[in-house]
């Protein structure tokens, strides 16, 4: 280990906290130290290279260190990095909005900017609550799917159903009605039979509580930090269908499907549904600056205008919203979806990853599958038959994303799920490359891992 190396592990471990990380297993740990990126992959102070699998956290687009994103930065950053909306307009953040009303689904309207997808969801949040405030009706209750993970502020918790992460703040939370979420491997039937489960509850309680319920909130076709849980066909159409019955505001939460992840621009465009609400953020800068935005419908818009004294207003704001920088990002990346045909190259690599899972399937452990797109989770079980888990101390997740790392891939798991979820603009050299080492793991490696 170089001395730059040691010197850094040792002062991260004095100063730094890190999210979602058991701190005590940290500080006993060599941790990997990421100083550059080109192109696919990560490079760290020892300069060795992986291919980034997990595309930064599910928000690269394009690769690292891409010269469009790269130059439009620079050349706003000799314009100005920031200035505020709180009663100005700024010129990258009007054009950028023009261009996310152009891409999402017709009926949105109108954007919102913070900078993040927590915020974004909480934005959506407070805005359907207001909403029907505004018109004298007091709906402030949300329905959601169970293990959805909507963010890490206090009202994206409390319509998020992941107890692992979420049950500790319950006391902090506002009521949400929880409904089961559309699990085919992890449910006793067919995926029909699940899909139409979770549908009756659904209806079942918007009929029971219609006037009370301000929104439901769904990551559409996919929920990712539950193990890339991917829906039965037809799931998010039908959903939409219920909320127009019983006049409901439909919230898609497209945080991390957004941006070409699951073969499209946006999720909903797979089952051609208009939500009334959208969250956009991860990859709406291909990875590089912190940036979100909440679209909605000109209606929902319409519902805050008034009088000052009306006191309509959205009373809700964020230091940095519409960020001069974030958005010049976001515009090139937009561009380069476009001179580069991205979603248009998808079909290849998401056919080449749904080979490799054919063959990956049938290995010992591997007791589930599933893909949308770009979005992989592989899940590991004791057992297939029974599908059991492996205990949670034994942490056979991390192990198999540990030993991936010596030959070149840097991949992080849900528990037991292994996540792909590769920039999607990578090419298909490097992603058989991945692929290959994936398949080579799970087969040779995780035999070891689990005696």
């Amino acid at each position: 280990m170089h001395k730059k190396t040691e010197n850094l592990i040792n002062l991260d471990r004095q100063y730094l906290w890190h999210p979602f990380t058991q701190m005590k297993t940290w500080l006993a740990c060599d941790p990997v130290v990421i100083e550059s990126g080109d192109g696919f992959y990560l490079i760290d102070t020892e300069g060795n290279r992986y291919i980034d699998a997990i595309s930064s956290l599910w928000c690269n687009v394009h690769g690292h260190r891409v010269k469009k994103i790269d130059d439009a930065i620079k050349d706003q950053l000799d314009k100005i990095a920031h200035s505020t909306l709180l009663g100005l307009a700024q010129t990258k953040s009007i054009e950028l909005a023009e261009k996310l009303v152009a891409i999402t689904p017709k009926n949105l309207q109108k954007v919102f900017y913070s900078d993040s997808g927590a915020t974004s969801v909480e934005i959506a949040l407070k805005i359907a609550y207001q909403y029907y405030q505004n018109q004298g009706q007091k709906r402030n209750k949300f329905i959601a799917l169970g293990q959805s993970y909507h963010g890490d502020t206090i009202g994206s918790v409390s319509v998020g159903g992941i107890e692992l992460f979420h049950s500790i703040f319950k006391p902090m939370l506002f009521d949400t009605y929880f409904v089961p979420a559309p699990f085919p491997y992890r449910f006793d039937g067919t995926a029909e039979e699940c899909k139409k489960f979770t549908l009756d509850k659904i209806e079942e309680t918007l009929k029971k509580h219609s006037d009370s319920i301000a929104a439901l909130i769904v990551e559409p076709l996919v929920q990712g930090a539950a193990g890339i849980i991917v829906h039965p066909k037809g799931f998010l159409k039908e959903t939409r269908a219920l909320t127009k019955k019983y006049d409901t505001i439909l919230i898609t939460d497209e945080v991390a499907t957004g941006f070409g992840k699951t073969g499209k621009m946006f999720a909903c465009e797979i089952e051609q549904i208009e939500p009334d609400i959208m969250c956009l953020a991860k990859g709406i800068t291909a990875g590089y600056l912190p940036l979100a935005a909440t679209l909605t419908t000109q209606k929902i818009f319409d519902a805050f205008l008034g009088n000052p004294d009306d006191f309509k207003t959205f009373y809700h704001g964020h230091t940095y919203t519409g960020n001069a920088l974030g958005c010049a990002a976001a515009l090139a990346s937009l561009e380069l979806f476009e001179e580069n045909k991205i979603l248009e190259s998808l079909s290849a690599k998401i056919d080449l990853i749904a080979d490799y899972l054919k063959k990956i399937s049938s290995l010992n452990f591997v007791g589930n599958t599933r893909q949308r797109g770009m979005m992989t989770g592989i899940e590991i079980v004791k057992d297939k038959q029974t599908k059991k888990s492996f205990d949670y101390e034994k942490f056979i997740g991390a192990k198999l994303c540990a030993a991936m790392r010596s030959k070149g891939v840097m991949l992080r798991p849900l528990s037991d799920v292994i996540v792909l979820m590769p920039p999607i603009a990578i090419n298909l050299d490097t992603l058989k490359k991945l692929l290959d080492i994936l398949y080579d793991t799970i087969k040779n490696d995780l035999p070891k891992i689990v005696k």
